[in-house]
């Protein structure tokens, strides 16, 4: 049995999806951290909207660009891929020109470009995820997945340097970013549409109990909405507590989501890769108790003294931050390994539905939990990720009577349990 964790850049970006996509990748993050974190302000600065009705309206157009998920998979499943990641580029960048056309004080305007900016945000990660399933197999997939996520997060966070450097320029400055992120979703989007990754509508001979729709999933559906909180920790819960409960410099929340970004740059893919002599739903389960853990750490270290406790703060957001490596690249990994290839695209699709909401709700949670103290706060996400931890561990045994145990019948024993062949 192969136990090398070693990986080869250059294999790493075959099973990803070549060069060209690679690069796709890369201008598509870019452009995205250029604006997406400064919509609001974008809203309130350049269009001189209420900071509420900006983030109201923000807010809408991500619950509403849901509902083109199921579409998605269905597009998905009749063998569409690199068309699919290009169309959630395309329709970023009619987003960003109904923003750029949006005039002064116009709230409806702004509303359909941060839908349609919600939307290629929405697509994007089960078509990016179904085309990898495409090109790559077993272990090398799940490597190839983090990769992407390492790279994406690479980019985000170089575009979000840029932006800031910018800011200085006023409302000028960013409309200039606007307009380059619309360009730069563009060239991404053509870049795409080059690669040409199809595949034909998987066939099922008739009878076949795994020609029935996509594997249910309840429990890791239910449980993937309280996993995703962890990625709006860094964002909003650790800036919120560190601010407003222990009254710490905002140069700590700063320090702490840039620690952030360059931990998931270098660790996705080794940790994903060390982990992988497990399978997807131990890891997964792992990650629970990670994230569970790092909250208990967060409620000690907000309990110490003020000099002590934005430190410790800092300290555990590491711990954290591994919660959230660990989830990211077992989680979507055991969802293409379940799914049957002829509903791949609806099974992601259904997984992205309950990654949207969880991000869509997590904000107005966390800062309700937080106005009644740490102990709510750090104390509930505790109990309902040890919860979702259960939940996803003990759903095993229930899928393999259904269409879970036809995908893992077509899923090789080294494609699921076994470590990364020196091959990467």
């Amino acid at each position: 049995m192969a136990t090398t964790t070693k990986v080869q850049p250059r294999a790493l970006v075959r099973a990803s999806g070549g060069p060209r996509y690679a690069v796709a990748l890369a201008v598509d993050a870019l452009g995205t951290g250029l604006l997406r974190p400064f919509l609001l302000l974008y809203g309130v600065t350049v269009l001189r909207l209420s900071a509420p009705v900006t983030g109201t309206a923000m807010t809408v157009g991500i619950v509403a660009a849901l509902v083109c998920m199921p579409a998605v998979g269905r597009w998905l499943d009749r063998g569409a891929r690199s068309t699919v990641v290009a169309a959630s580029m395309l329709v970023r960048v009619l987003g960003v020109a109904l923003l750029l056309a949006t005039p002064t004080g116009n709230i409806w305007l702004f509303a359909a470009a941060a839908l349609f900016l919600g939307i290629g945000n929405q697509a994007w990660p089960a078509a990016h995820a179904a085309l990898v399933a495409t090109v790559a197999h077993g272990r090398e997939r799940d490597a190839a997945l983090a990769a992407g996520r390492a790279l994406r997060n690479a980019g985000l966070g170089v575009g979000a340097l840029l932006a800031t450097a910018c800011l200085a320029g006023g409302t000028t400055a960013l409309q200039a970013l606007a307009a380059v992120t619309g360009l730069a979703y563009l060239a991404a989007a053509a870049l795409t549409w080059s690669v040409h990754v199809r595949t034909r509508p998987a066939a099922t001979p008739a009878g076949d109990s795994a020609a029935g729709p996509a594997p249910r999933m309840r429990a890791l559906l239910a449980g993937n909405v309280i996993y995703v909180f962890c990625l709006n920790v860094p964002e909003i819960a650790l800036p919120l507590v560190l601010v407003t409960q222990l009254h710490a410099s905002p140069a700590w929340s700063g320090a702490i989501f840039v620690a952030n970004t360059v931990l998931v740059v270098t660790l996705q893919v080794p940790v994903t890769v060390l982990l992988s002599r497990l399978s997807r739903r131990s890891v997964l389960a792992l990650a629970g108790v990670v994230l569970a853990a790092s909250y208990l750490g967060f409620l000690a270290a907000t309990s110490l003294a003020p000099g002590w406790a934005a430190p410790a703060v800092a300290a555990v957001s590491v711990v954290c931050t591994i919660g959230e490596i660990i989830y990211a690249g077992s989680a979507t990994a055991l969802v293409t390994a379940l799914a049957p290839a002829h509903v791949l695209g609806r099974a992601l699709a259904r997984f992205q539905l309950s990654t949207g909401f969880g991000l869509a709700v997590s904000p107005a949670v966390i800062t309700a939990l937080a106005a009644h103290g740490s102990a709510a706060l750090w104390g509930s996400l505790t109990g309902a990720t040890l919860l979702a931890t259960a939940a996803v561990a003990t759903e095993k045994e229930q899928e393999r009577g259904s269409a879970g145990v036809a995908a893992e019948r077509s899923t090789s024993h080294d494609e699921r349990d076994q470590p990364l062949a020196g091959a990467l």
